[in-house]
C-alpha cells in the first residue's frame, strides 16, 4: 500500500468520498447522491503523511464548507494520472490551517486499481453544433472504416448546449429533438493542453424529455459510438483539468 501511495497518490490529486454507513449520513442530504444513493464529495489531496495516511481539504458544496465529522467512514477514488485508485479511510482528524481546513484519514483498506463502469459527469455550459447521421454514415460506422472520415462534410448543423460531459458521452440542451436511438454527430471544442481542439464524435441518443420550466426545451442523453481511446483520454483530460480549476478557487473564496 505505501508503493501505491507514494507512486500514484500525490499533492493535486483530486478524490472522492462516497460515504459508508448509512447509519452516520444524518450528516448527508439526498442531492449529489451516487448511482448506488450514496452521497458523494468532491476534495483534493493535500499530502500524504505516512503509508495508510493521507491529508485532504475539506470538501465545499456549492460554497459552504462540509463539516465530516471523525469516525467517520469513507470510500475513496483516487484520481491519478496512473488511473483510478480506490480504498476505504477513516476520518481521523480535522483541524483549520490559516485559511483552510483539512481533513486527515487513515486508510482502513489497501490501495487498488479500480475500473469504473461509469464515467464522472462534469456539469459544464459548452457550445455544441450537432445533425443526425445519413443512412450511408451510419452504415459505414458498422464496416471497416469507423473513423470521421465516414462522415459527410459541410453538412448544416444545429446549435445547442452541453450541460454536462464525460468520457462516456453528454447531454445537451436545445430547442429541437431528435428521436431516442437515432445517430448524431456532436461537434464542439475543449481546452486540452493549453489549446483549443475540436471534437467531432458519432453519439446514440439515449434519452429525449421535454424541459418543465423551458419552453421548447429538450434534453438529450448521448453515449459515444466508436471513440478512440486516445480521444476520450483527452476528454477525460479536460474533465480533470476543470475539476481542479474548480476546487482551487473554491479554496480561494
Amino acid at each position: 500500500m505505501a508503493d501505491l501511495l507514494s507512486k500514484y497518490v500525490v499533492p493535486g490529486c483530486r478524490v472522492d468520498l462516497q460515504a459508508i454507513d448509512r447509519s452516520k449520513e444524518y450528516y448527508l442530504g439526498n442531492d449529489n447522491s451516487s448511482s448506488e444513493g450514496r452521497k458523494g464529495y468532491q476534495s483534493q489531496v493535500i499530502d500524504v503523511l505516512s503509508d495508510d495516511r493521507v491529508e485532504i481539504y475539506m470538501p465545499m458544496e456549492k460554497s459552504k464548507l462540509i463539516l465530516l465529522p471523525v469516525d467517520a467512514e469513507f470510500d475513496l477514488y483516487f484520481y491519478t494520472d496512473g488511473g483510478l485508485y480506490q480504498c476505504y479511510a477513516r476520518v481521523v482528524d480535522r483541524y483549520k490551517n490559516n485559511s483552510l481546513y483539512v481533513l486527515v484519514l487513515d486508510l482502513i483498506s489497501n490501495l487498488r486499481k479500480h475500473q469504473r463502469r461509469e464515467y464522472y459527469r462534469f456539469s459544464c455550459a459548452l457550445e455544441m453544433n450537432s445533425r443526425q447521421l445519413q443512412e450511408e454514415e451510419e452504415a459505414a460506422l458498422t464496416g471497416e472504416h469507423q473513423g470521421e472520415d465516414v462522415l459527410t462534410p459541410q453538412l448544416p448543423l444545429k446549435s445547442s448546449v452541453i450541460v454536462d460531459i464525460s468520457g462516456g458521452g453528454l447531454r445537451f440542451v436545445a430547442n429541437y429533438a431528435y428521436e431516442p436511438q437515432s445517430m448524431i454527430l456532436c461537434k464542439y471544442s475543449l481546452i486540452v493542453h493549453g489549446e483549443s481542439k475540436e471534437y467531432n464524435l458519432v453519439g446514440k441518443v439515449l434519452s429525449v424529455r421535454a424541459l418543465e420550466n423551458r419552453k421548447d426545451a429538450y434534453e438529450h442523453r448521448v453515449q459515444y459510438v466508436n471513440v478512440d481511446a486516445a480521444k476520450r483520454e483527452e476528454i477525460i483530460k479536460y474533465i480533470f483539468d476543470e475539476e481542479r480549476k474548480t476546487l482551487k478557487n473554491q479554496k480561494v473564496d
